[in-house]
């Protein structure tokens, strides 16, 4: 990599209060010296590192702004190199002075990312604690901000780390007896090596598994609200997002298109799909809303079913058994709710809807009685809504697959580590045991970047903002 000055702008776009620019490199102490004077006129190049430095940014005898600069020095920085922060006046046309003034000294502008690239690569954190930065970034939440920041401070990697080093031993005894093939004796022990590939498989399982409640921390929790027509699902949709977002009329077939909105509960964030009214219709643009209704279904982990209280019993069972075909052989949670059951009078039928209910939901679906109106029960939907998400799990603080790359270098070890299993229970010889041990290795490598290409940190750091 090359060691030269890099600079950026940190802060986001636009005017503001102050903004901060970042230099990186070995010179990069020199190259502010030449543009900055202190208010004690001193070179910032005889200064202690982690310090604060008041004075103006100069071109000749041109003041462009008064700023605050900030020294950290190799090897203690973000980078593992000299960084120097200048906090300036939040002007765009002064951003973009000093910018230009830098590079105009010598320094170049950064890549997306390539501030947590360095730091990659100088060592001062690994491959998935850099992509963390990222999350942590865009986290929206307290969760999503609660992994990231466990991810940033080596959690996942500690656990990758501890993988690797229990194999590691086991594969150097494996190859130890390839030297002394010819006299036929065995360092590793077998039945330790069994029951610690057994122990490792078991726990990338578990990690595995809990990318699905990474995933849904990181983007949200996809909700679809369904029903007919005219049952309250915009209604519903106001009242959780305590906005007017969704068009409200007794008109029947107001929503045509989906309305999308996102919403933060307790630390979680939902996303409330409002999706077009599922009626039989001759109207063109109604029926392509309709078709969207139904593809939301499958993209949603969770469906809210709206029923009206005062529609017949069996038009309500006949919703129901339409969305669970839509849904079908799925883990998605089916919250059927009962609404405007403040119009509801007769506790007869009340008992036939319940019934009726109970008869064509399966064990994990629910159905709620509420009135979007009113707001009754409301919160008792929230409650079922955030029993979705295994928050026992973060709040143990488990380690939680967040991403994507990491899933699937998991997956591709846990196939691996199975071969080497079964290679054992069929009595296979060392080298060919040692192979499938080495491929386990190699995909745990990819994840902290102990093993990876420039194409792969390519991938990586691309979609990092730039100036971090």
């Amino acid at each position: 990599m090359n060691n030269d000055i890099i600079c950026a702008i940190s802060t986001p776009q636009g005017n503001g209060a102050i903004a901060v620019i970042r230099l990186s490199g070995d010179e990069s102490i020199a190259l502010t010296d030449k543009v900055f004077q202190s208010a004690i006129d001193k070179k910032l190049i005889d200064q202690q590192p982690n310090t604060l430095h008041f004075g103006v940014l100069k071109e000749g005898d041109n003041i462009i702004d008064e700023v605050v600069v900030s020294l950290f020095k190799a090897p203690r920085s973000y980078t593992g190199e000299d960084v120097v922060e200048i906090s300036c006046h939040g002007s765009v046309y002064i951003q973009q002075q000093i910018l230009q003034l830098l590079i105009r000294k010598g320094a170049r502008l950064a890549k997306p990312g390539e501030f947590t690239l360095r730091a990659f690569v100088n060592g001062k954190m690994d491959l998935s604690q850099a992509e963390a930065v990222a999350d942590l970034i865009a986290s929206s939440s307290a969760t999503s901000h609660k992994v990231a920041i466990q991810q940033m401070r080596g959690g996942f990697s500690s656990e990758i780390a501890n993988l690797r080093d229990r194999l590691l031993h086991f594969i150097s005894l494996l190859e130890l007896e390839l030297d002394f093939s010819e006299e036929d004796v065995e360092f590793a022990d077998r039945g330790q090596l069994n029951e610690l590939l057994n122990n490792i498989q078991h726990l990338i399982q578990k990690l595995l598994k809990s990318f699905e409640l990474g995933n849904v921390i990181k983007n949200g929790v996809p909700v679809a609200i369904v029903g007919h027509t005219n049952v309250g699902k915009s209604t519903l949709l106001n009242k959780i997002l305590n906005e007017e977002k969704a068009i409200v009329s007794e008109i029947a077939g107001t929503t045509r298109d989906v309305i999308e909105d996102v919403i933060n509960i307790e630390g979680v964030t939902f996303r409330f799909i409002d999706t077009a009214g599922i009626r039989e219709t001759t109207d063109t643009i109604e029926t392509l809303g309709i078709e969207r209704t139904y593809d939301r279904i499958a993209k949603s982990s969770i469906v809210l079913l709206l029923v009206d209280a005062t529609e017949k019993v069996a038009d309500i069972a006949q919703a129901v058994k339409k969305v669970k075909e839509k849904i079908g052989a799925t883990d998605k949670k089916l919250i059927v709710i009962v609404n405007k059951i403040d119009r509801l009078n007769d506790s007869t039928i009340e008992q036939e809807i319940n019934q009726s209910l109970n008869n064509l939901l399966d064990e994990h679906d629910v159905h709620i009685k509420i009135s979007a109106k009113t707001g009754e029960n409301i919160e008792k939907l929230i409650e079922e809504l955030l029993s979705v998400v295994n928050l026992a799990a973060l709040n143990q603080n488990e380690v939680i697959v967040t991403n994507a790359r990491h899933y699937e270098a998991l997956e591709k070890a846990s196939v691996a580590l199975q071969r080497a299993i079964d290679g054992l229970d069929t009595g296979i010889t060392g080298d060919f045991l040692a192979m499938d041990i080495r491929e386990v290795l190699h995909y745990l490598g990819e994840i902290t970047g102990e093993i990876t290409t420039d194409e792969v940190l390519g991938n990586i750091f691309k979609n990092f903002c730039i100036g971090k």
